[in-house]
């Protein structure tokens, strides 16, 4: 097990090195991830946010709202707290890359998150993510602490 996990970490490690070493300044854990998120749309500037909403999270695994709706071109503050006593995450993606990012946790339950359409907050503590919706449709979040997003820890954004 511990071969299996110095191997995993060294593997990592060398995905992590050549993402810097190439320029795309993405680590292991969001490496490709840019390309998806754009899909839902882009980090935002927090000087133009247009709206702040706050996201609460609990351990009975679920959002508050799980719906949020928001207009094409909103920049919007996700002020995101954990109101539980285990550690929580909010990351906003498709439903596929949600379920990837999941089984890739689910393997790695100790992995860190540095990209800017996720949030992961400790037990009573506050986080933000600030995000413009570029593109209109249904788009995700979830929270992908192992076992969590099997749990139904998920919510919509609607972009109209």
């Amino acid at each position: 097990m511990k071969k299996l996990l110095f191997v995993s970490t060294l593997l990592l490690s060398s995905l992590s090195l050549t993402a810097v070493a190439s320029g795309t300044g993405e680590h292991a854990h969001g490496a490709g991830h840019d390309d998806h998120a754009s899909a839902i749309g882009k980090p935002g500037n927090p000087a133009k946010v247009t709206r702040t909403m706050t996201v609460d999270m609990s351990d009975a695994m679920r959002f508050t709202p799980a719906t949020i709706n928001v207009k094409r071109g909103e920049t919007v503050k996700f002020i995101v707290k954990n109101s539980g006593k285990i550690k929580h995450e909010m990351v906003l993606g498709t439903m596929q890359e949600l379920k990837e990012h999941a089984e890739v946790m689910r393997k790695n339950p100790e992995m860190e998150h540095a990209d800017e359409n996720q949030v992961s907050v400790d037990p009573g503590k506050t986080g933000e993510i600030v995000w413009q919706f570029t593109k209109a449709g249904t788009f995700d979040f979830a929270c992908l602490q192992p076992g969590h997003f099997e749990a139904g820890m998920k919510g919509t954004v609607a972009v109209k």
